[in-house]
Order: C-alpha cells, then sequence, then structure tokens
C-alpha cells in the first residue's frame, strides 16, 4: 500500500467547521490522518502551495442525457466535466429519454456511467412510470439494482393519491423521495417569476406562492406517511417558514436549492437572455437573500448544480418557447465561491452545504476530511480570477449563463478515492 501525503495545504472541513492549515495523510484510497505542523513521511507528496484542499463535491440531480440525447451530454463528458469542477460524486437525474423507470434502463445507465465516467456516479430513479404521475414505480426492484433516491424530477406528481401512495411504499422501503415543491396549475408555462419586471418584459409568469403551495402540500403528505423526503430546489422566501415548521416537527425533510438562485436573480434574464431561463424561474433579490441566509443558518442542506444540458436549437428561441435549464458542472464552485468573496458564506459552510449534506442525505461516507472517509478530494485556489470562456468547458453543451463573466476561483486537481482525475493545464 502506497502513502500518499498533501502538505502545506489550507484544510477545508464541513463537519467541524473548521479552515484551518495543515496535512492530510491518504492510503488505499481512504483518509488515514490529519493534522497541523510536520507531515509525515510517505511514498508521495503533493504539495498544496497553501491552496484549499476539501471534500469533493457531491452534487444531487446531475442531468445526464444518456440514453435518449446523447448529443447534449454523455457520461464521459459528464464526468469530465464534474472533475474539472472539484464534483467527485454526481447524482444523476431519471429524466432521460426513456426516463429510468425499470431496473433494465438504470442497469444500462450504471453500466455507461461506469465505462465511461472518471467520478462517482450514482443514479435516480423515477418515482412513477414515464415520470406521468400516474402509476408509481418497482421502488424495491430499482433499490436492488442501485437507484439511491425516486424522483419525477419537474413533473409535479399532481395526483395526490398517487403521490400519498409513493411516499407510503417509499418509506417501507426506506427510500429516500425527491420532489420538486411547485403547484403545477399556477406554474404551467411560466418563463419567469410574477413582478414588475415579468410584466415589463411580457413573460408569462408564476407568483413566488406556487412554491410555497406546492411545499405545504408535500408537508402534509409528509405527517401523513412519516417518508423521508428532500426538496430539490427552495428558492422563495415564502416557503421558508413552512420548510422551519415541517423541520422544528421532526418531519425526515431536508432541501436545496440551485447554485443559479443562489448568485443571480430574475433582472440577469435582461432582455430574454434565454441562457437564464431555469426552473423554476429566477427570483428577486430579496429572495436571493433570504436563500443565502437559510443556506448560511442550515435551514437549506444542500446546494447543488442543477446540471441541466440543453443544444443551441433549443436555447436559440423566443425566451418564452426557449428550453430551461444551465449546464452548471465547471461553474458550481467558481460560482459558489462568488458568496465567499462577498463575505456572505465562509469556506465550511459552502462544503457543508456542497458536500457533506448531501452525503450524509444519501447515506455516503464521503463529504468530509475525517480518519476512514474515501479520500475524495479537491484542491483549488479561490482566489484566481478569470473570465469565464464557455466553448472551453468540457461539457458537450455549452448552455451557461455565466459565459463572459469575471469570476475568481478555480480547480488545481481532483482526486476519487485517492487518484487523481483531473489536473488545470
Amino acid at each position: 500500500m502506497s502513502t500518499l501525503v498533501f502538505t502545506n495545504a489550507r484544510l477545508i472541513d464541513p463537519e467541524t467547521g473548521t479552515d484551518s492549515p495543515g496535512w492530510l495523510q491518504v492510503v488505499d484510497g481512504r483518509i488515514t490522518a490529519l493534522g497541523e505542523g510536520e507531515a509525515p513521511a510517505s511514498d508521495t507528496q503533493i504539495d498544496c502551495g497553501g491552496h484549499c484542499l476539501a471534500p469533493g463535491i457531491v452534487d444531487i440531480g446531475v442531468k445526464v442525457c444518456e440514453p435518449g440525447e446523447r448529443h447534449k451530454e454523455s457520461y464521459k463528458s459528464a464526468g469530465l466535466a464534474a472533475a474539472a469542477g472539484g464534483v467527485t460524486t454526481i447524482v444523476t437525474r431519471p429524466d432521460t429519454l426513456p426516463a429510468v423507470d425499470t431496473p433494465e434502463t438504470l442497469e444500462f445507465a450504471t453500466r455507461r456511467a461506469q465505462a465511461d465516467a472518471p467520478v462517482n456516479v450514482l443514479p435516480m430513479a423515477a418515482l412513477t412510470k414515464g415520470r406521468d404521475g400516474r402509476e408509481m414505480t418497482e421502488i424495491g426492484f430499482l433499490q436492488d439494482a442501485g437507484a439511491v433516491a425516486f424522483t419525477d424530477c419537474d413533473h409535479v406528481v399532481v395526483n395526490t393519491k398517487v403521490f400519498s401512495r409513493a411516499l407510503t411504499y417509499a418509506k417501507s422501503c426506506g427510500a429516500l423521495v425527491i420532489a420538486h415543491p411547485q403547484e403545477p396549475v399556477l406554474s404551467a408555462g411560466a418563463a419567469a417569476t410574477s413582478g414588475k419586471f415579468a410584466a415589463l418584459r411580457g413573460l408569462p409568469a408564476v407568483s413566488p406562492m406556487a412554491e410555497r403551495m406546492g411545499l405545504d402540500r408535500d408537508i402534509a403528505l409528509l405527517e401523513m406517511t412519516g417518508a423521508a423526503y428532500h426538496a430539490d430546489q427552495i428558492t422563495t422566501a415564502r416557503a421558508l417558514p413552512a420548510l422551519e415548521r415541517a423541520k422544528r416537527n421532526g418531519l425526515d425533510i431536508t432541501a436545496g436549492t440551485s447554485i443559479h438562485h443562489l448568485t443571480l436573480n430574475e433582472l440577469d434574464v435582461a432582455d430574454y437572455r434565454t441562457f437564464f431561463k431555469v426552473k423554476p424561474p429566477l427570483r428577486s433579490e430579496d429572495d436571493r437573500q433570504a436563500v443565502i441566509e437559510a443556506v448560511r443558518t442550515g435551514l437549506i442542506d444542500t446546494i447543488s448544480s442543477m446540471h441541466t444540458p440543453q443544444d443551441e436549437e433549443s436555447k436559440r428561441l423566443p425566451f418564452e418557447e426557449a428550453a430551461s435549464g444551465a449546464v452548471a458542472l465547471e461553474t458550481l464552485l467558481p460560482a459558489a465561491l462568488r458568496l465567499y468573496h462577498a463575505g456572505q458564506l465562509d469556506l465550511p459552510t459552502l462544503f457543508r452545504a456542497m458536500a457533506l449534506n448531501p452525503a450524509k442525505r444519501l447515506g455516503l461516507q464521503s463529504g468530509r476530511l475525517a480518519t476512514g472517509a474515501p479520500a475524495d478530494l479537491v484542491l483549488f485556489d479561490p482566489d484566481v480570477p478569470f473570465v469565464l470562456d464557455r466553448f472551453a468547458l468540457k461539457s458537450k453543451s455549452q448552455n451557461t449563463p455565466f459565459d463572459g463573466q469575471r469570476m475568481q476561483g478555480k480547480v488545481t486537481a481532483t482526486y476519487v478515492a485517492g487518484q487523481e482525475v483531473y489536473r488545470r493545464g
């Protein structure tokens, strides 16, 4: 067994909430020791140059377009993009063509991921067949095939009886259900958040209250079924009190938000820039600040990229007709560092939401700098400035809202089980 030691590092530990200089030792793909002062002898030493060494990001909600739309994103391109972004585990969505709703489709995706992706890939499966909300999938069989959670993504299960039955069955299997809290009738066809901006632009809009209404319904069903539930994106201030009450009442509920809703607001759409069209739509600045504060306090548990590749043809359309979504595997960390440089969130808090909490929710050992944890690590310089060029991204699709923007912070190297899978330059 060879020994690898990272020296002269700035260790970011989300579990202890510390940001301190030190060294970290890896043996056989796992962290075996860490500390301050003089590093122990080793077969291989990596001088981190004072840069940050943190747990690799665990990204819940990544869309890889296999099967069906491989021209938008493959497991190989998504894996390379993840490695370049410091993401060591991607948790993939089932909203493919066809949907991942049978063990056979799940096993196909798993084989593709194992063959092509340099990072860990954990699949989610659909909650209902075809994601059409009428009949639940074979949750037990899909769990046996490797599904780590169940979700219909942005297709809200309208039929409350079907959703309650699915939650009850998931509870009996110990399965996690991930839902998109949104009142589906109010939000149908919406391209923006209601308000002065949407009215001036003539865009079909949805009230922030639609998110609150969707979350309230789901919480009521959780009280009835006792299932484990994760809200994929909480993006409005109005939904936060309901989330806080549900947690205080002891329900098994966690919540996430996307990096785009943390760093952009509705005004960024400007003159109908479709790369800024995401789902749910970008919110007001007041909502953005409220969500940042919820991440800081831990009310919102996770930050994810909600990586959604779209080709040029589906984005180069009038705003109302354009497809929603943005790629974000490579931009997740530098965008999150905007909040660090603005003094709103420190690095341990960011990695608590991007690594530790997602890993805990899925029952993984990663996401921490601790003895015995997998050596899934990201080494990054939080201060290096650059201008983002979307054509330099490793994703097959380059639909990022950050194109041409000044950013700060780049990944130097990424390690999965102690093996280097990416190095800048």
